[in-house]
């Protein structure tokens, strides 16, 4: 670093450029004082008056050893003097001189020889206090080892963007030596870096004065020395102490690492996040275990295998044994390579049984509990691996270099076991993909195991749902109902979906369909016993938000049981109708004429929340006029907004006037096909000309 900078070839000068004081010369206060022959003060700078303290009419015409001197130093300054004015050689040291109020003030101090036209010569004096240079000097050496010393890289560009200083970090970091950066533009020094952003990002800075602060940079466009790399960049714009703009600052830290580290969690949590929805999208066991190899294969392992405890199955706890492990295949998934096809035929047939001794390491995993991992397999591993000697030749030929197995662990029970192999890709398994696999492994589990209980209460269920499905209710004194309930097609299970028809005195009828949330035993329990609450509060003629509130009370009562219900009181004779809904869609009304309309009624929060207030609203209904009540599973699917769905029934339910068996059945073959996840329960009443009650 010299203490001028050249200018650029082609660039003429532009004469002399003044800026406001501060510089590092005003920093240092150089005073300058000039002698004659005699030692007289000829010159006196207000430097000099700054630094000693006498003003220049104090000083000019006096001898300068006597004024700045003390005693015992004059002879030797004044053979120094002489020196100077003999020889002609300048003297350079520190210098004791004297402050006017009579302190001793150590200098640093230069000392030469001036020759004017006609002979005459004179002494030329520079000094600035010792303690100030000491501390720039100081200062600058920090300056420069940092610099130099730094595991950042640093670069200082002038006004044209073009480098005057890198340091050995950036060197390494750009893999270009200093001379090969300095005098060149970004362009010139990286011409694989993306020039136009990088000088974009450079002129801002330098015209704002506004820093721009870790920028990530990946890769070669990001001025990196090869791809991958990943810098934090910063830009600062540097000014003097005066102000004036001198270039700028660049600073580049190297965050490969983090930034590899921060790409493989992302990675991870993306993979965790993908088997969180593409595994356990059925209660079917085998379609589970194929959902989670397939979840893992090729991101975390070029073969996996999913094996369950046979006894698991037949729904008996593994008999500890001799530690032999008799395992049922589930699922096997292989990348597309030759290497991973080969080693996945030596995996056991899916739907087969296959016995494992004791010192195989599947056998050990799920004997133990906990994960077995290889992160090198060598020959004498791979008879540990396979079932037997020729499955382990198998996977010999295929390059089998690294092994992971870990249990399927649900509810606290070993249900089996998932074994990944990596064959292609050379990176061998580490903890965090151990970490990973058994992530994955439980969340499966927890889904096989749901499958498993499913098939084992599924008798039980279908059971207990031909006890509590409603029965054909009696048609109300003037009004005519229909009504249908259908229950999940894929699991064909029970859920908590009810409807009611409850004749109340004075000719009026509660119409009641409400929807447990959940599915099983447990919905179909609490259904039970929120139908057979309902049907004993409607006796009572109590108002549709009172009956609400007994209901929610109803279901606080009872273990963790959230419903929604639509409940509704029609007279006929009188030509009204009370509605209050607890969570639930809207019924739609059809009067004769009219396009049908979703009822706009205040939603309520759903049964079970408790000590939220219910509201009724009140409205006519004429005869011909229709009450359509349904569960969400009418409408509700995956991939259509609720809006979409609910025009589609208001659209189904338009049209000429219908029998009530024939709309049930239009609405739910129309809005049911291939959405059969879920339990349906509807309910159709159609006001008639009241007749009054019969005679006896």
């Amino acid at each position: 670093m010299g203490t001028s900078d050249p200018l650029p070839a082609g660039q003429e000068s532009e004469g002399p450029v003044s800026y406001a004081p501060g510089s590092l010369l005003d920093k240092l206060g150089v005073a300058a004082v000039v002698l004659d022959e005699d030692g007289r003060i000829v010159l006196w700078s207000r430097q000099a008056e700054a630094l000693f303290g006498w003003t220049a009419a104090e000083a000019l015409g006096r001898h300068a050893a006597p004024l700045l001197v003390a005693e015992q130093h004059r002879k030797e300054v004044l053979g120094l003097f002489a020196h100077v004015m003999g020889e002609g050689r300048s003297w350079a040291g520190v210098f004791p001189a004297r402050h006017k109020d009579g302190r001793t003030l150590l200098l640093e101090f230069r000392n030469m020889r001036l020759d004017d036209q006609h002979g005459h010569r004179y002494a030329l004096g520079i000094a600035t206090d010792q303690q100030v240079l000491r501390d720039v000097e100081r200062h600058l050496a920090l300056s420069l080892q940092l610099i130099d010393r730094s595991p950042i890289g640093l670069a200082v560009l002038g006004t044209d963007l073009r480098y005057m200083m890198v340091n050995p970090a950036l060197e390494r970091m750009h893999g270009l030596p200093a001379e090969e950066h300095l005098g060149k533009t970004v362009a010139e020094a990286l011409p694989h870096a993306d020039v136009s952003q990088i000088e974009a990002d450079l002129r801002r800075v330098l015209a704002t004065g506004t820093p721009l602060l870790d920028q990530l940079a990946v890769g070669l466009a990001g001025g990196g020395a090869v791809a991958g790399q990943a810098q934090l960049v910063s830009y600062y714009r540097l000014e003097d102490p005066g102000g004036r703009v001198l270039g700028l600052a660049v600073s580049v830290v190297d965050v490969t690492d983090r930034h590899r580290a921060i790409e493989e969690f992302r990675r991870r949590m993306q993979l965790i996040a993908d088997a969180s929805v593409h595994i356990g999208t059925t209660l079917d066991l085998d379609q589970t275990a194929r959902e989670l190899a397939e979840v893992v294969v090729p991101r975390l392992a070029d073969v996996a295998a999913v094996d369950l405890l046979d006894a698991i199955l037949q729904g008996s706890p593994p008999s500890p044994g001799n530690g032999d492990a008799v395992f049922r295949a589930l699922a096997v998934a292989a990348a597309r390579t030759p290497g991973a096809t080969e080693a996945a035929a030596a995996a056991d047939p899916t739907g087969q049984i296959a016995q494992y001794d004791a010192d195989r390491l599947v056998s050990r995993c799920v004997r133990t509990g906990d994960p077995v991992h290889l992160p090198h397999v060598g020959a004498g591993d791979l008879g540990r691996i396979a079932r037997n000697e020729k499955a382990a030749a198998l996977l010999g030929r295929a390059g089998v270099h690294s092994y992971i197995a870990v249990p399927l662990i649900a509810r606290g029970e070993v249900l089996g076991a998932l074994d990944l192999k990596r064959v292609s890709n050379p990176e061998p398994f580490g903890e965090d993909d151990v970490v990973l696999a058994a992530e994955l492994a439980a969340r499966a589990a927890v889904c096989i195991d749901n499958a498993r209980w499913f098939q084992r209460e599924r008798a039980t269920v279908l059971t207990l749902q031909r006890n509590l499905l409603p029965q054909r209710p009696q048609q109300p004194e003037g009004m005519e109902v229909a009504y249908r309930y259908q229950p999940a097609g894929a699991a064909s299970q029970v859920g908590g979906d009810w409807f009611d028809v409850v004749p109340q005195s004075g000719g009026a009828s509660a119409l009641v369909v409400g929807d447990v949330m959940g599915s099983g035993i447990n919905a179909a329990a609490a259904m039970g016993q929120l139908r057979t609450a309902s049907r004993t509060l409607s006796g009572l003629g109590l108002d549709p938000a009172q009956v609400l509130e007994h209901l929610d009370q109803t279901a606080s009562g009872l273990d963790q049981t959230i419903a929604t219900c639509v409940y509704a009181v029609c007279d006929p004779a009188a030509g009204l109708c009370r509605v209050a809904t607890a969570g639930h869609l809207p019924p739609v009304l059809m009067r004769p004429g009219e396009r049908p309309q979703l009822l706009d009624l205040p939603t309520g929060a759903p049964l079970g929340v408790g000590g939220v207030p219910f509201e009724s609203i009140g409205m006519t209904l004429a005869p011909g006029d229709q009450l359509v009540l349904y569960t969400d599973g009418l409408v509700e699917t995956r991939d259509e907004a609720i809006d979409v769905r609910l025009e589609a029934l208001l659209a189904l339910l338009d049209g000429p006037r219908r029998d009530l068996e024939e709309t049930c059945d239009l609405l739910l073959t129309a809005l049911r096909e291939d959405n059969d996840q879920d339990d349906v329960a509807l309910l159709i009443a159609r006001v008639g000309p009241y007749r009054g009650p019969e005679a006896p």
